[in-house]
């Protein structure tokens, strides 16, 4: 059941943040909605690697999903082994990010985004309002001198 609310909640978060919003009456319709400009996005902002470091790394979900976020900003949600979400993180302050979509910043897409706990070991994700925990990091091998 869990997981379904997961993959409703995903669907209605990505179907909300790409909708305009259009009027119905008798001026709107299905034919005033077709016809309306596409929304434009700002362009997705530089991100500074300083902004990001505390979100790198993978953040695992109770539902088989993780988030993982890199320090040029890059991320992405993959439940089981499809991609959700793939693009930028936008960094906002106050331990907040937003998420980029379709290639820009939607600048105001709160429930799009996620932020970070102060104790920086979990964070919970606006859309669905899941709690993810920081994955351990993987640490190299250790190597062997000769002897």
């Amino acid at each position: 059941m869990r997981v379904t609310a997961l993959a409703v909640c995903a669907a209605a978060a990505l179907a909300l943040t790409g909708c305009g919003g259009s009027g119905g009456g008798a001026e709107g319709g299905a034919d005033a909605a077709s016809a309306a400009p596409p929304t434009t996005l700002a362009p997705v902002p530089v991100v500074k690697p300083s902004d990001m470091k505390p979100l790198v790394g993978r953040w695992i979900g109770t539902a088989d999903d993780f988030f993982q976020f890199r320090l040029d900003g890059a991320g992405v949600w993959v439940k089981g082994k499809q991609r959700l979400w793939t693009g930028t993180v936008i960094p906002e302050g106050g331990r907040k990010y937003r998420f980029s979509w379709k290639g820009g910043d939607p600048q105001v897409a709160s429930y799009w985004g996620v932020t970070l706990a102060e104790n920086g070991r979990s964070l919970v994700f606006a859309g669905t309002n899941q709690t993810y925990k920081k994955a351990p990091a993987k640490q190299a091998p250790a190597t062997r001198g000769r002897g």
